[in-house]
């Protein structure tokens, strides 16, 4: 069997001129700049900070972010190299394919797949509990939940989920535009409690920065097994006792806060779909990136330097509104509710658009079934958007996913590792590939992300690696039964296409 077949970057560019399979070229470097920002700037700007500081690293959690930044940022620039050089649907997936192979494209497009539909899930489920928490506090007799006999049923993830598929069938430059008017509204909200936060520092809740490590059962009250399932795997696998703080809590802090810069995969996704690729690409995710980098570093030290982290601990949901409540400026809450509502919608039409790309590209090449890639009329594949969006919204209405959220990280940081490897052996394979940007310091730099990577991975629970584990047993099923035989790269069709599109070429 030939499991690590590759495709052609020939191949693979030829795909996207496919008649009834085009995608329509039509965002700037600005709409995947702020494409970037709305996946990446979402409720966890104003939660995730406070709870990696309560849990995890105390004040040092600016340093968790550092850390989480710098491997991102890293990891970004592969991306970069990779979108410049094949603007195609697909990110990750499309770039392994090109390769290391076909089977281990099928993996990294499995766990994309797992981290786009859990995460679109989870935050529609979440936009609706905020919506709820925003209405209560403005006073308003609404609720967006309906009782079915002893059933409850949250209209909210249906309705967010409907409007964001419905503007992705008539152009993602249409929903680009909606995402961005919001995007550019919720960056402003995060200035103003972030200015307003500085007034409220102290610098005694900074000491100590770094606090000593302490057994995790001692803070978080779980039970003996509990704990042992939700620490580290590295602490785990060499008999490490669960702790947190001290260098530890940086580290698993780290990967806790890395989901805070999740979304440049996605921005990746939309390379087909943009104007002059080869030079926007790398632009936009950069800027993009440096963007969210300044916040989140910034949201970090205003939320530590508000309250003591001891404090923070002692709530059972820590957050930037549970700082401000706790120096005395309630109003501060309802002006940072109204900032997480806006900043999971726009989280979720990113999310939504990236799922869409990748089983796209996915179908394109017969991984999945060739139906789910055709193009609509608005250059986009409508009906697969409508299936995605379905789907999302009655996971996120009808099931508890809260269990699932932690499964999102380990997704992004197994596609990041192979995206970084693939960087010296693509240099290799086809040094004469024009590239618009280039990742400095190969192989050797780019070796030392994907390490990088997999030593965020390696901090993450021994329970989301169980999951992760059985996730891809089923994926591997999906391949072997289907996936593999089907696939046209083994069939010789794209061959055929490449032929096709050199003809049309030459043919004017």
């Amino acid at each position: 069997m030939q499991l690590f077949r590759t495709k052609s970057v020939e191949q693979t560019i030829a795909e996207t001129g496919e008649e009834g399979r085009r995608l329509k070229r039509n965002l700037t470097w600005w709409d995947l700049s702020i494409m970037g920002v709305a996946v990446a700037v979402g409720a966890g700007i104003f939660s995730v900070g406070a709870q990696a500081a309560a849990f995890h690293a105390g004040p040092a959690v600016i340093i968790s972010f550092l850390i989480a930044g710098i491997v991102c940022g890293a990891a970004v620039m592969c991306y970069a190299e990779f979108a410049s050089m094949i603007p195609v649907a697909g990110s990750a997936y499309t770039f392994t394919y090109t390769t290391v192979g076909e089977l281990m494209a099928w993996i990294i497009g499995w766990d994309l797949i797992l981290e786009m539909l859990f995460a679109g899930s989870v935050i529609a489920k979440y936009w609706g509990v905020y919506l709820n928490d925003f209405i209560r506090l403005m006073g308003w007799n609404v609720n967006t939940d309906l009782a079915l006999g002893s059933f409850n049923f949250d209209l909210a993830p249906i309705i967010i989920v409907a409007f964001f598929t419905v503007l992705l069938v008539f152009g993602t430059k249409v929903g680009a535009r909606v995402d961005g008017a919001m995007t550019v509204l919720k960056i402003a909200i995060v200035v103003f409690v972030v200015i307003v936060g500085f007034f409220y520092v102290k610098a005694s809740n900074f000491t100590p920065f770094i606090p000593p490590s302490q057994p995790a059962a001692a803070t978080t009250g779980d039970g003996a097994v509990s704990a042992q399932m939700a620490q580290p795997l590295w602490q785990w696998a060499t008999g490490m006792a669960p702790s947190i703080y001290g260098v530890p809590g940086i580290l698993s802090g780290a990967a806790l806060v890395f989901f805070a810069f999740l979304g440049f995969d996605v921005v990746a996704t939309a390379s087909e779909e943009t104007k002059n690729p080869h030079k926007n690409v790398p632009l936009g995710i950069g800027v993009g990136m440096l963007l969210i980098i300044v916040m989140y570093m910034l949201v970090a030290i205003v939320t530590t330097g508000m309250v003591s982290y001891k404090d923070l601990a002692k709530q059972d949901s820590p957050s930037l509104a549970t700082a401000f409540e706790l120096v005395g400026a309630d109003w501060a809450a309802k002006i940072i509710s109204f900032g997480i509502v806006l900043g999971l919608a726009t989280v979720i039409m990113v999310l939504l658009l990236g799922l869409t790309r990748i089983v796209f590209a996915m179908s394109r090449d017969g991984l999945l079934p060739r139906g789910l890639s055709k193009t609509g009329k608005h250059g986009t594949p409508a009906v697969l958007q409508i299936v995605v969006g379905v789907v999302v919204a009655l996971v996120a209405a009808l099931f508890d996913i809260g269990v699932l959220s932690d499964m999102v990280n380990i997704g992004t940081l197994s596609a990041f590792i192979l995206v970084a490897i693939s960087i010296p052996i693509m240099r290799k394979k086809r040094p004469e590939l024009p590239r618009a940007f280039r990742m400095p310091g190969n192989p050797w730099v780019p070796i030392l992300i994907a390490l990088a990577n997999f030593w965020l991975m390696l901090n993450l629970s021994v329970l989301t690696w169980i999951r992760f584990l059985v996730w891809l047993v089923i994926g591997f099923a999906i391949y072997f039964s289907y996936g593999y035989w089907h696939a046209r790269l083994g069939k010789g069709d794209l061959s055929e296409t490449l032929s096709d599109e050199t003809d049309r070429a030459v043919n004017g």
